[in-house]
């Protein structure tokens, strides 16, 4: 006898993507209610308003010249830009040897693009980020390989401002992962004391634990041992980076469900396994624009440590306006370091974007 099995059959229908809202007109764009006629006009009044400043910047602008002089009258004196470009960059870094830094940036470039696919994240790509950082390190300071030593007080320009970036938020990150670990733990100690580490930092303004680093740092450390003023700089960077990123860190590890961890219990799954294998990784996919916010605050928190006496690109250009054979151009200093500054902000946060479109993406397959 044969039997038929009747029960409806349920196709499998995978999740899609939501709809992408159609697109509205140029006009309606633009003059589609009040509120976005206001906005318009608003922009338009204010591009109007900014003719004279394109005006200064451009039309009447000096390229290049070979007698300062000349920018006495007229608008910006870019010829300045072009005559300090390499100090701005590379700051007091002896001439003959500034390839060194130059190929440094050129090494942070690189893994920068080769960081940038999510496929290559894992175990190698943290093992190539540490021997290139190895690399910088060598290639600034010398010493081997017959390059001439430079100290740590003759560094400046970008490669400062790049270097101090990248390691406060790599060293940063991992003691943001324990701290925000720590701070939702079930165990009162480590609870209390990752509390009052994230609670103190972020009471304190940056340039204040700037100077607490410079100042008191090394009355703390044994006798005989010294930390350089820029090493200073860099552990109250990386202690303000780590605070900050503990609570971004936290946010994300909220929202995951306390039921997943459950479950890997269940299964048998020690708990740090389950924390980096299952919840780390969701939680981080939940903050990321947040993650990618506290990313650009420190790239741009790095122009404080001219206060403490770090040679920055800010300091940089700063020192090279005060040149008196130039008439004192003043602006166009500030506003090449602002345009490094946005360019690379302005990367960050459209890498960020497209992660978190990919990842959103990933989601619904």
């Amino acid at each position: 006898m044969t039997v038929i099995d009747t029960a409806p059959t349920v196709a499998h229908i995978a999740p899609s993507a939501p709809p992408r809202p159609p697109r509205k007109p140029i006009l309606q764009l633009f003059f589609g209610d009040l509120v976005a006629s206001i906005l318009t006009i608003s922009t338009g009044f204010l591009l109007i308003l900014m003719i004279p400043a394109l005006n200064w910047a451009v039309l009447d602008a000096v390229w290049a010249t070979n007698d300062p002089s000349t920018c006495r009258d007229g608008g910006a004196c870019w010829a300045f830009i072009a005559a300090k470009f390499r100090f701005i960059i590379f700051g007091v870094y002896p001439p003959d040897e500034q390839w060194r830094p130059l190929l440094v940036m050129a090494l942070i470039l690189a893994m920068i693009l080769a960081s940038l696919s999510p496929k290559l994240w894992g175990q190698r790509l943290i093992v190539a980020w540490v021997v290139s950082v190895a690399m910088m390190l060598i290639l600034m300071w010398g010493g081997v390989l017959g390059m001439t030593p430079v100290p740590t007080s003759s560094w400046g320009g970008l490669p400062v401002t790049l270097l101090l970036a990248l390691l406060s938020l790599g060293l940063g990150f991992p003691f943001a992962v324990f701290l925000a670990l720590g701070r939702r733990s079930s165990l009162p100690i480590p609870r209390m004391l990752s509390l009052m580490t994230i609670e103190m930092v972020r009471g304190l303004p940056l340039v204040g634990l700037l100077f607490v680093a410079s100042i008191l740092l090394p009355l703390l450390l044994p006798a005989g041992w010294s930390i350089d003023k820029l090493g200073r700089t860099l552990a109250a960077l990386t202690v303000f980076a780590a605070a900050y990123l503990a609570e971004v860190v936290r946010g994300g590890l909220q929202g995951v469900a306390a039921g997943q961890i459950e479950a890997a219990k269940a299964l048998g799954i020690p708990g740090w396994k389950a924390v980096w294998h299952l919840v780390l990784p969701q939680a981080l996919q939940k903050v990321i624009p947040p993650l990618t916010n506290t990313a650009i605050v420190m790239v741009k928190n790095t122009s404080l440590v001219l206060i403490v006496g770090v040679f920055d690109m800010l300091s940089a250009a700063r020192v090279a306006a005060t040149d008196p054979v130039w008439p004192a151009p003043f602006v166009e200093s500030y506003v090449f370091v602002a345009l490094i500054y946005f360019l690379i902000c302005f990367g960050i946060s459209n890498y960020s974007r497209w992660l978190e479109t990919r990842v959103q993406s990933r989601s619904y397959r």
